[in-house]
């Protein structure tokens, strides 16, 4: 969605898939730091995922991860 130009959506699932991460564009948004306001890069995703698959804790887990990976990707080559 992305490169459309979109801000935000909510993805919806088709059979068979169980789950579709959606990602917006990034764009510079003024965010609160240390009680100062400064502007920050920030990537709108969204997680929509069957809940007869995989629980809510599941999901908000994921989605922890692949922010955790996006804010620090060299995260990417450390051994687990």
């Amino acid at each position: 969605m992305g490169p459309l130009g979109g801000t935000a959506a909510i993805p919806i699932i088709n059979y068979p898939e169980v789950a579709i991460l959606g990602v917006a564009r990034a764009r510079p948004e003024p965010v609160v730091r240390q009680g100062q306001i400064v502007p920050r890069l920030m990537l709108p995703l969204t997680l929509t995922f069957d809940h007869r698959i995989a629980d809510g804790a599941d999901g908000a887990r994921f989605a922890t991860e692949i922010v955790q990976l996006l804010e620090a990707p060299e995260r990417l080559l450390w051994e687990r």
